[in-house]
């Protein structure tokens, strides 16, 4: 801005000086004789710019008229130069970077002088924003602290500082960000931004204070550290300040992961009461994922419908991001909610090819955690997986199929794709990713028709180059996984079955010797019944101690349908085969010519886990049951209990009759079809 004076004098020798605002007359001898323009503007007017202009006038008055004649020759002024500090006699700035100008009409011989000041509301905004440029360009925590360090930060800058540094940790490796952070801890900037932020809490808006407590969680400060708790006591004694959905969503993410300390609990509880009641009126999406996680799993029954209640109102506005973060949140706080769950399941399986490869594991994770099963979402995952595999990593893959298993679902298109891999290139998979291969396919029962001995010889080829490497408790999963498919590898055995290996597997010491001793049971069996061709180097296992089977109690209204439908002689319950296997029922039919033997049915109860998700192929375990009951001269059949659990008696005998006789099921169905 500019002002200026007219300072005339009269013929009585009274000096005066005019201006837009008024006259001043000067009483006495005339200081100087030039000529002020005073131009005021409503800056002026304020209040305090009036002392301003009062100094600045005192100021001018008691100015030297040599100086300013010295200062002022007709080149300097023509020229334009700008007067600061000598050029007055060194009179002091009153203000920084006030700067002072004449110009010269020679028309009337007059002088002007302007003043021009600096704004500082205008100055502070230029500050604040290059701050914030240079604050967004900045790489590290490290970088941050430079700046700070290097310009000072604003109170309202303290929580946008703290929040940059842990973003800029955010997407490092692990090994890095521990780094980050150790430079961070020991830079001498940072004592100074914690003191500065605890200083500065009770001045900071309440969503400051929440992206300020967030980020010093997130970066690793300690959670009992004196701001930690100051930033905590200041939000309590603020809560009710909160009204931003934002700003309580950041909180109840921060609490969910805090440690438990007398602040962090009492804040919890506060805002826990304050969102209970806003629940109904909650519009954010995530507001109410974090509200969900604050509560937790330990959350009362009314709570939690209400929490599902407001979800379901806003699942018309769930994103694809949304609902794979309320995936999480239900398996987080175990509600096992259909509805929600059905609503995820379908964006998920619709845009299963926009899903990062850790998003659909955390999917598979919590369908698991949640005991939630849809074969449709599953499906897509396998198919989406199989159709791009060559994106994915023997890793990765194995990390899916990892999760089917745990699933219990058997994922056809991709395990017939990724055998294809491990056919072509059995080197290229460590030890890890082998196990992982062995434990998947042989629990599943996974078999590839024609593909099969291929497959078998590649991960035998795979094993024997890591025997030298390989635990006895790893060789002795590893074989036992080979044997469902009822294949074993002649190297791999011998050395498994040496007396310092098998000494080793039965310590009693050992906390898996109960678990071992089974497995080599297992393989006991399979060695006798399967009598595969051994060299005579192989011998049998030995001091292997008695272990009844699992009994479990007969279905008694089974066994009467039996009973009834084919004779109480012809059914026998509870049997145990090589003092390994128990059978549910046997069933002995009558032969049907002298040539014929009479038949043995072994009818198997088999709950849900007993097959593969979605289907009636028997899992590795039920498979190896039925192997081995073929051997000892059995017709085993799997009976679904669940399928007969809701039906009448007269459906249970037809079905029973359908898994016993399929033969003669299947004639009656061609003779149906016939006679229509």
């Amino acid at each position: 801005m500019a002002a200026g004076c007219r300072c005339v004098r009269d013929s009585a020798g009274v000096s005066a000086c005019e201006g837009d605002g008024g006259r001043i007359t000067v009483e006495g001898p005339v200081v100087f004789g030039l000529v002020f323009t005073i131009r005021m503007n409503v800056f002026l007017m304020r209040s305090g710019e009036m002392f301003r202009f009062a100094a600045i006038l005192g100021r001018y008055a008691r100015l030297n008229r040599n100086g300013i004649r010295n200062s002022t020759t007709p080149c300097l002024v023509r020229a334009g130069r700008t007067l600061q500090g000598a050029a007055f006699n060194g009179p002091r700035c009153f203000r920084q970077r006030e700067t002072r100008t004449l110009s010269y009409d020679e028309r009337t011989e007059s002088l002007t002088l302007s003043l021009r000041v600096p704004d500082s509301a205008a100055s502070k905004m230029e500050q604040k924003s290059t701050f914030y440029q240079e604050l967004a360009n900045c790489g590290s925590p490290s970088d941050v602290l430079d700046l700070v360090d290097r310009c000072g930060v604003e109170p309202q800058c303290i929580s946008n500082s703290l929040t940059r540094m842990w973003h800029t940790t955010k997407k490092i490796s692990e090994e890095q960000r521990r780094w980050e952070l150790r430079l961070m801890a020991e830079h001498p900037a940072f004592e100074k931004l914690c003191h500065s932020a605890r200083t500065n809490a009770p001045r900071m808006h309440s969503h400051s204070l929440a992206f300020t407590l967030l980020a010093l969680v997130k970066l690793g400060v300690s959670q009992s550290s004196h701001v930690v708790q100051t930033v905590l006591r200041v939000i309590q004694e603020r809560l009710n300040e909160f009204e931003n959905e934002k700003a309580l969503s950041v909180l109840a993410s921060c609490l969910s992961e805090m440690e438990s300390s007398q602040n962090a609990d009492a804040l919890k509880q506060g805002l826990k009461l304050i969102l209970e009641d806003r629940i109904p009126t909650i519009q954010s999406v995530m507001l109410l994922h974090t509200t969900m996680r604050l509560f937790g799993k330990d959350a009362s029954p009314a709570i939690k419908q209400k929490l599902e209640k407001s979800a379901l109102s806003m699942a018309d506005r769930f994103t694809l991001l949304n609902v794979q973060y309320m995936l999480d949140t239900l398996a987080v706080i175990r509600l096992n909610s259909k509805p929600l769950l059905d609503v995820c399941r379908k964006k998920l399986a619709e845009n299963v090819h926009s899903i990062s490869f850790t998003r659909l594991m955390a999917i598979l994770k919590s369908c698991g955690d949640l005991r939630y099963r849809n074969l449709h979402l599953f499906t897509s995952i396998s198919e989406y997986l199989a159709s791009t595999l060559p994106m994915w990593s023997n890793k990765q893959v194995m990390l899916i199929l990892l999760e089917f298993k745990r699933l219990g679902f058997r994922p056809v298109a991709l395990m017939d794709a990724f055998a294809e891999r491990i056919v072509q290139k059995p080197d290229n998979f460590t030890l890890r990713d082998l196990q992982g291969v062995l434990k998947s396919y042989s629990f599943l029962n996974h078999h590839l028709k024609e593909n099969q001995q291929a497959f078998l010889e590649s991960v035998t080829h795979s094993l024997q180059s890591y025997l030298p490497k390989m635990s006895s408790t790893d060789l002795l999963k590893a074989i036992s996984c080979l044997c469902v498919f009822g294949h074993f590898p002649q190297a791999p055995l011998e050395k498994l079955l040496q007396k310092e290996v098998l000494d080793e597997l039965l310590k009693e010491e050992s906390p898996f010797s109960a678990q071992q001793e089974r497995l080599l049971r297992t393989l006991d069996l399979c060695l006798r019944l399967d009598d595969p061709a051994l060299s005579p180097s192989v011998s049998p296992i030995l001091h292997l101690r008695h272990s009844p089977p699992q009994r479990r109690p007969v279905d008694p209204v089974l066994l009467v349908a039996l009973q009834n439908l084919l004779g109480e002689d012809a059914v026998l319950d509870s049997v145990v085969e090589e003092g390994h296997y128990f059978i549910d029922f046997v069933v002995t039919l009558p032969p049907n010519t002298d040539e014929e033997q009479s038949l043995r049915i072994a009818l198997l109860c088999a709950s849900p886990t007993s097959f593969c998700f979605g289907t009636t192929h028997p899992i590795g375990a039920m498979a190896l049951t039925i192997r081995h009951l073929k051997l000892l001269g059995y017709e085993p059949v799997l009976v679904p209990m669940q399928e007969l659990v809701s039906r009448s008696a007269e459906e249970r005998a037809d079905l029973l009759k359908k898994f016993i006789f399929p033969q003669q099921e299947k004639f009656k169905s061609v003779q149906d079809c016939e006679a229509n």
